[in-house]
């Protein structure tokens, strides 16, 4: 390997090892197209993953989950909430005040006319829900998602 390659490559790995959440993320996307996105994903996934819908509340049985578990994104099966940060919002979805660390990134949203935060799947980039500051101690935070989703691990 010439000297210069070597370099190239030594500074591309340290900058993702020191980039935040968002850019190693998308560093490990997984590509797919349209159809292949269509022909894994039930119709509701489709909507909810890669169109940004939402889902009606209390529609999903996840709402409602007590066991102990992990929940991951339905694309891409990458684990992004452990059970023991769900909690009881009263909103309808499934809500969580922590993601497992490096499985989600955050972007800006200002559809709708609304300024909120989107929770996407730090893998291949899904839609899962929002946000918000409202959420209960330690982090204050309301993770709103969509149990259509997601996938439940039991433990």
């Amino acid at each position: 390997m010439r000297r210069r390659q070597f370099l190239t490559n030594a500074v591309s790995a340290a900058a993702l090892l020191h980039a935040p959440r968002s850019a190693f993320a998308a560093a490990r996307a997984i590509p797919r197209t349209d159809e292949e996105w269509r022909a894994l994903l039930s119709p509701e996934q489709y909507a909810v993953l890669r169109l940004a819908h939402t889902e009606e509340p209390y529609s999903s049985p996840l709402t409602g989950e007590k066991r102990r578990g992990t929940y991951a994104c339905a694309g891409c099966e990458l684990k992004v909430f452990s059970s023991s940060a769900k909690y009881n919002s009263h909103t309808g979805w499934p809500s969580f005040f922590r993601p497992l660390d490096r499985a989600i990134r955050e972007k800006r949203d200002r559809s709708q006319g609304l300024n909120r935060t989107k929770v996407e799947c730090g893998r291949c980039g899904s839609h899962l829900g929002h946000v918000f500051g409202d959420g209960p101690p330690p982090t204050r935070l309301r993770y709103c998602l969509n149990g259509a989703g997601l996938l439940f691990i039991a433990a």
